[in-house]
């Protein structure tokens, strides 16, 4: 099974060059079953992303393009009267597949923002009072630009914790982009894309990262930082017991990538940034920019000793 999924990782980075450690913490996000949020400047590739990884990883794909007038019965879907049964009948909405991707997510209200709350969580939706299970497996990718452009809605601290990992792709360095302007069009790339595995093959391995141990001295590490967030002077506010068994499932599933069955210290340094730096706010000033709160983690790793 690792031999498939560095295939489909080999293949999203034949799309998106040059973002190897950007797709292999989405990957990591996904086998650890949460969802992703990819921060940053439109046209960099993070559309392309969510689109390559999904038919990659052999998922049914579906894309919802948030405005500001964006409705939630857009997403979810709505029960509509049909005459000739003489009935009401679901109609679902684009969070019936197993891969969403929320395209500009902050472009809409936050009413609408808030539709994907029960989805991402429980991983069901309640239309009509009814609730009604979403498939499995189930991710959201949302993407969204930078809170100082126009148009834009921040997203609210529990829609930020419902997001696993949070990325920044960036722009390119040259060789890559040399070769992003050599290429084909990256719409046909992704056109001609092959599933490296299916869907069960994916809920196997989820089961697998499950099963990678963390050691009593990693789970202290792991307790230590989320100990040393809450009561840091420079942080508004700690990290959540969310957070931690965020970060504890992503750093096994870091693990698996790598071919271990147990978590080692480097696993959770290297997903900590992901998983951490959306949540953290600092005690003053803001901390809107990738640069900013990368700085609020190093400060977090810095504090806590290694096991």
């Amino acid at each position: 099974m690792l031999e498939k999924i560095q295939a489909a990782a080999s293949q999203v980075g034949r799309v998106v060059v040059g973002k190897q450690p950007q797709i292999r913490l989405a990957l990591a996000c996904l086998l650890a079953r949460g969802h992703l949020l990819i921060e940053d400047l439109p046209g960099v590739g993070k559309t392309t992303l969510a689109h390559a990884l999904s038919i990659s990883l052999g998922l049914e794909f579906s894309r919802a393009q948030f405005t500001n007038d964006l409705l939630p019965a857009d997403i979810t879907g709505t029960t509509v009267f049909d005459r000739e049964s003489a009935s009401f009948v679901f109609h679902p909405g684009p969070v019936f597949s197993q891969v969403l991707l929320a395209d500009e997510i902050n472009r809409a209200s936050p009413k609408t923002q808030s539709a994907l709350l029960e989805a991402m969580e429980e991983r069901q939706v309640s239309v009509d009072g009814k609730p009604r299970r979403l498939p499995e497996p189930f991710f959201v990718i949302a993407t969204q630009n930078p809170s100082d452009q126009a148009g834009t809605f921040a997203l609210p601290e529990s829609q930020l914790d419902r997001f696993l990992m949070c990325i920044e792709l960036g722009y390119p360095d040259p060789k890559a982009e040399r070769a992003l302007l050599e290429g084909l069009d990256r719409r046909e790339m992704v056109a001609g894309l092959q599933p490296c595995l299916q869907p069960a093959d994916l809920v196997q391995i989820q089961q697998q990262v499950r099963e990678v141990r963390c050691s009593p001295a990693i789970l202290d590490y792991l307790l230590n930082l989320l100990t040393f967030s809450r009561r840091s002077p420079l942080l508004a506010e700690g990290l959540s017991p969310r957070a931690g068994l965020g970060l504890a499932q992503a750093a096994r599933a870091w693990a698996l990538l790598d071919g271990r069955n147990h978590v080692l210290p480097d696993d959770v340094q290297a997903v900590l940034g992901a998983v951490a730096g959306h949540r953290l706010r600092p005690a003053k000033g803001s901390a809107g920019s990738h640069r900013a709160r990368a700085e609020l983690v190093a400060g977090i790793v810095k504090g806590v000793a290694v096991p």
